[in-house]
């Protein structure tokens, strides 16, 4: 279905040139007036809103406020022949997804701004979607996908998790692998019975092997009772081993008699007891490598590692990001008490270029620090990345990726471009207007888009 997109302005050249530019891939509804934009408002939901500043009988700060206050989380633009920087400031502090100049000089970039819009749009709407279906699921785990690589990934736990068969996940820390085992427990066949997890990396070996077998009274010191172990109270249920690469030799050996016999014994007890849970397993290691090397068993890891599902770096799902980030924000202004929002279109630029090394759970500690710290109101690249912060480093500009789209280049280029000539002018803004011939109200604007500020 094509997203729709609604314009207002009292211009009908501008109407028509951003209709001409929008209809191959959008619904579109134009108004020349607050209240034929109402009407329309009212009869249809809109993805985005592109708002002219001034109007006959309104001023477009005013309304697309108004609108905001029945959708919330409305993306809007705002478009003006007048270009004022107070006018830009107050259209942020709203809220508004970004603010441009009339007449558009560049209408590629127009088309950029737009599509960035309509993803964000997009994500605010993933989540909606995602928090009513937990309503109406409960106990399904939250999953944000939206990238090729997650959805085959989806895919492939789909097909495996009605099948009682072992299941190794692999992938870097932070990819989400606990999370994608608490969604083969949700869609298997156990599913009404427990869901047990242990981090194997985080017990020594006799800890671990009590927790996991039980034992008796007396069978060590400070056994004062007997008690039960997972592998007994997982009950039919889905037993989950993360780090499963740091499990002693000992225990891999006891592992794979219980999965090979069915049974198990208590720590200090003679007495076999059957064993009836399906197992998961994570590593952020590559197990294959581990084998070679001598630290894992061979026949465990054959054993284990019947399906093997790899969970991709957040790198290798950037789709992924601006969903991610706007349910992190949304939970934790919810958390947090906060009105934190929307991001500016340099901060998201600004996330998607990050490497992310430590992956999904490095975005959402970026996500909660930036809403803890925040004051309220659109979060700009210096709210998420202060100054220091390593996460903020990306790629060169002076030589981007091959890969990159144009629009991403061109975006980088004239990021980069800003800030030297910024430097080169010593700072001062008018003097920086000047040597790029750009009007200085039009430089601001650029600046508040790219996060830039001045001492």
């Amino acid at each position: 279905m094509l997203p729709k997109i609604l314009v207002v302005d009292d211009d009908r050249h501008t109407r028509n040139l951003v209709a001409r530019l929008l209809t191959p891939t959008a619904t579109v509804s134009l108004a020349a007036d607050a209240d034929e934009a109402r009407a329309l408002f009212a009869a249809a939901d809109f993805n985005l809103v592109l708002m002219d500043q001034r109007l006959p009988d309104d001023d477009g700060v005013s309304l697309l406020r108004e609108f905001r206050s029945r959708r919330p989380h409305l993306v809007g633009i705002l478009m003006t022949g007048f270009a004022d920087v107070r006018d830009a400031v107050a259209a942020v502090r709203e809220g508004v997804f970004d603010y441009l100049t009339k007449p558009f000089e560049d209408l590629e970039a127009l088309e950029a701004v737009i599509g960035k819009a309509l993803e964000l749009d997009r994500a605010y709407r993933e989540i909606h979607g995602l928090r009513a279906r937990l309503s109406s699921e409960s106990g399904t785990p939250n999953v944000i996908a939206q990238s090729p690589a997650m959805e085959r990934v989806l895919g492939q736990i789909r097909q495996v998790a009605g099948l009682d068969t072992t299941v190794l996940l692999e992938g870097e820390s932070g990819t989400g692998k606990e999370l994608a085992a608490k969604l083969i427990h949700a869609q298997s066949m156990r599913a009404d019975k427990p869901f047990l997890e242990v981090n194997c990396g985080g017990l020594a070996e006799t800890l671990l092997e009590s927790l996991l077998f039980g034992y008796e009274k007396g069978a060590f010191t400070g056994a004062s009772q007997a008690n039960a172990g997972y592998f007994e109270k997982t009950r039919g249920g889905n037993l989950f081993l993360d780090e499963i690469a740091d499990m002693s030799p000992k225990l891999q050996s006891s592992l794979l008699r219980v999965l090979q016999d069915h049974s198990f014994t208590r720590i200090g007890s003679t007495e076999p007891r059957m064993a009836d849970f399906r197992l998961i397993c994570a590593t952020n290691r590559s197990l294959l490598a581990e084998v070679k090397a001598g630290r894992f068993r061979e026949d465990l890891y054959y054993r284990i590692a019947v399906v093997t599902i790899r969970m991709p770096p957040l790198r290798e799902r950037t789709g992924d990001i601006v969903p991610l980030t706007t349910h992190f924000l949304d939970h934790y202004c919810a958390k947090f008490g906060k009105e934190c929002g929307p991001l500016t279109p340099a901060a998201l630029q600004a996330l998607e270029s990050c490497p992310w090394e430590g992956n999904v759970r490095q975005l959402q500690h970026c996500i909660e620090r930036t809403v803890a710290l925040h004051a309220g109101g659109p979060i700009d690249t210096l709210h998420l990345f202060p100054a220091g912060d390593h996460a903020a480093s990306t790629p060169g500009i002076a030589g981007p990726a091959p890969t990159l789209r144009y629009q991403e280049a061109r975006a980088e280029f004239e990021q980069e471009y800003f800030r030297r000539l910024l430097v080169a002018a010593g700072g001062n803004v008018s003097e920086a207007a000047r040597l790029s011939g750009i009007p200085r109200q039009n430089f601001y604007v650029r600046m508040k888009r790219w996060g830039i500020v001045t001492n």
